[in-house]
Order: C-alpha cells, then sequence, then structure tokens
C-alpha cells in the first residue's frame, strides 16, 4: 500500500495537482521538435501573464530560484555599476550575498524582519545617491511572509530613472504585476511557487533592449541569460541539457493555472486560504509577525508560544504524523514558524491543517489557547 504524501504548507516546493505529476511520466529528447514546441509556449505564457509581449522576453534556466537570481543580476548588472537593494528578510539579504560574490557595488537599506521599505524612503535615498542604477526588491519576502509594496517602488524608480528588478519568486502567478505598466526592468520566478509545477528551473522576464546590451557581460558560462537566449532564439533550444519533465509538467500547471481563472483565481483561493489558517491559529492563542496590512497570501509567520514545553521540532513532529509539513521560521530576532498557503490546498486542508495545530498542542502539554509570546524590547524592534 502507498502511504499519502503529506501536503507540504511550504513556499515551494508545495503540493501539486496529480495531473501535473502524470505530464512528468513521459520522457523527451531535449532536441525534438514537440519538446522546443513546449518551451517556446511556456515562455509565451508567463509572458502573457506578466504583460510583458510587447516590451520584454523570457529566459528560462536550468536550476533553483536562486540559480535564476544570479543569473539575472550577473548578466544585468555592470561590474562598476552601484545597486540598491531592499531588504527585511532573509531573501533580501542573499541578493546583498550574491553581488558579493559578484564583486559588484551596492547599497542596501534594512527594514529589519517587520517592515516593507517604503516609496518615501527609497525616493530619499536615490536623491542622495545618484550614483545608483538598479534597485533590486523581493517583492514577497517569505522568510517573514510579508508583502512589499512593488507599486510605490516602481513609481520612485520611474521618477528617478532608475531600473527596478523584482525577485518575484514567491509572488508571480498568485499577484498581479505587469512589467511594462509599473515599469520593471526584470522580474524573476521558478516553476515551483504560484503556478504549482515542480522544481527545476526558474525564468526571467527582462526589458528587451536591457537584454540586447549585456552581451559579455555575464561572470558564468551556465548562467549567462544573454546567451540562452539568443540560442533560444536562433534554435528554440535550451543551450545546455533541459529539465525536460519539469517543463512538461509545467506547461501542464500553467494550464490549470488558466483554468482555475488565471492570476485573479489563484490570489482568490490563496487569499481565502491565508484568511482561514489567521483566523484559526489566532482562536488557539497564535500570533502573527506582522500587522495584516502587510499579510500575503503566500505564507505566514507566527510567534512561538511562550511555553517552555514547545519545542518546534516535537511540534512539526506531531503535525507532520497527521499529514501536513509545515515550515521553521527564519527570523534572528524571535521564535517563529511558517504556514504556507499555495499549492493544492483548498477550505478542507486549512480546517485540517488548524485541528492538526490544536492537536499537537494537547500532545504537548500546551493549554488551550496557548500563552501568548515572551517578547521583549530585543526581539520586537527591527535589525
Amino acid at each position: 500500500m502507498i502511504e499519502k504524501d503529506p501536503y507540504l504548507l511550504t513556499p515551494g516546493p508545495l503540493t501539486t495537482s496529480l495531473t501535473v505529476k502524470q505530464a512528468m511520466l513521459r520522457d523527451w529528447g531535449s532536441w525534438d521538435g514537440d519538446f522546443n514546441g513546449m518551451t517556446a509556449q511556456v515562455c509565451q505564457r508567463l509572458l502573457e501573464a506578466a504583460g510583458g509581449e510587447q516590451s520584454h522576453v523570457c529566459v528560462p534556466v536550468q536550476g533553483s530560484g536562486t540559480f535564476a537570481v544570479e543569473a539575472v543580476l550577473g548578466t544585468l548588472i555592470a561590474p562598476d555599476s552601484h545597486t540598491l537593494v531592499l531588504m527585511n528578510g532573509a531573501y533580501g539579504k542573499r541578493i546583498g550575498q550574491i553581488l558579493d560574490y559578484l564583486d559588484r557595488p551596492y547599497l542596501s537599506i534594512d527594514k529589519g524582519d517587520y517592515e516593507p521599505p517604503r516609496g518615501d524612503e527609497v525616493a530619499a535615498f536615490l536623491s542622495a545617491h545618484p550614483e545608483v542604477a538598479q534597485v533590486v526588491v523581493v517583492h514577497c519576502e517569505t522568510s517573514s511572509g510579508i508583502l512589499n509594496p512593488i507599486e510605490e517602488i516602481a513609481e520612485v524608480c520611474e521618477q528617478a530613472g532608475t531600473r527596478l528588478i523584482i525577485d518575484s519568486m514567491s509572488a508571480f502567478g498568485a499577484l498581479p504585476v505587469s512589467v511594462a505598466a509599473l515599469p520593471c526592468a526584470a522580474l524573476v520566478s521558478s516553476a515551483n511557487k504560484c503556478f504549482e509545477g515542480v522544481p527545476g528551473f526558474g525564468f526571467a522576464i527582462i526589458e528587451r533592449s536591457l537584454l540586447e546590451g549585456a552581451q559579455g557581460r555575464c561572470h558564468s558560462l551556465s548562467l549567462d541569460l544573454y546567451e540562452q537566449w539568443r540560442y533560444m532564439e536562433k534554435n528554440g533550444q535550451w543551450r545546455y541539457t533541459p529539465p525536460t519533465h519539469v517543463v512538461a509538467a509545467f506547461l501542464q500547471a500553467l494550464k490549470e493555472h488558466e483554468a482555475e481563472g488565471g492570476v485573479a483565481g489563484r490570489l482568490t483561493r490563496y487569499t481565502r486560504n491565508r484568511n482561514r489558517l489567521v483566523a484559526g491559529m489566532r482562536e488557539l492563542g497564535f500570533q502573527t509577525l506582522l500587522a495584516d496590512e502587510w499579510l500575503s497570501p503566500i505564507i505566514t509567520t507566527f510567534l512561538s508560544p511562550g511555553a517552555s514545553t514547545f519545542d518546534f521540532r516535537q511540534f512539526y513532529d506531531e503535525i507532520k504524523h497527521q499529514g501536513f509539513v509545515i515550515y521553521p521560521g527564519k527570523l534572528t530576532v524571535t521564535d517563529s514558524f511558517r504556514i504556507g498557503c499555495i499549492g493544492q490546498l483548498f477550505d478542507e486542508q486549512m480546517d485540517d491543517v488548524i485541528s492538526a495545530v490544536a492537536n499537537a498542542c494537547k500532545n504537548m502539554g500546551l493549554t488551550l489557547p496557548v500563552p501568548p509570546p515572551v517578547l521583549t524590547p530585543d526581539n520586537l524592534k527591527s535589525d
């Protein structure tokens, strides 16, 4: 008897549909015309979802989302070009780390774990630092679950004549974004997030004119998106062995995304999941890290209860035993854990995970509602 897979309440990889899984049962030749046609369909559908058909191109790249972020930064940013990185969590900090590896100069606005960067402070920073040529921001910072205000950031970047690069890894496909209307020079995401595919490649939606001027700039042979794009334009093929099964699964996922109502339909379900989750967890006494206005429909961070008997590893195992996999916290200042709302999750699963959390608490000897977290001025302040 095959044991049922647990539901993944994580920001990706996530729980996929049976039909997406079944799409991987066929083998594809990497140079075959049918597979090349699948790649072309994927790129065209992504451009349409991003509103970039007239102004941008789509370039996929093998590897995880971080591979795609590094490919974009290495391809588009010249060695002597200055970058402003907006940070409020682990993934913003990772962008800075990538730029350190690339030896590209950058400055940062670091808001800590609790708050988003706002347009007015970005505008003031750009005014004081005219050398900055591009701003990089994470759309949804999943280390905390915060949804950053990319529209107001894009507006001040446009006014300052500064390019905007968006790491929309955990948001694109569920949150509306138009790269042409914002505007946005490049947007990066991956297959295993809100489009509900499986891991294996990332992709970038890049302003065509910007990419055309990037020849010879990249630090890496395999991550050079200019060369990847030119090769695909010429031959319809990936330069190096593509993740064929992942592409087939992603094309099926894109069709299911469209059938659900596209971005709007997926956002509606994820928002309902989030609302159901937050309401249920608060009834059990758990507190969210963020104020309601900054809660994303992707993943929510909850503060650990203030009880000596609470142990995250035991809590995790108790919930997994009931069929759900949650995520540890990724904060530097306080104990927390995260529960995602994306993937093949519906009302039934969100209700069941609340029940699983309640059972886990009882098994750990916690009273319900759980004791409030122990908060001090040190772990409440932003870095």
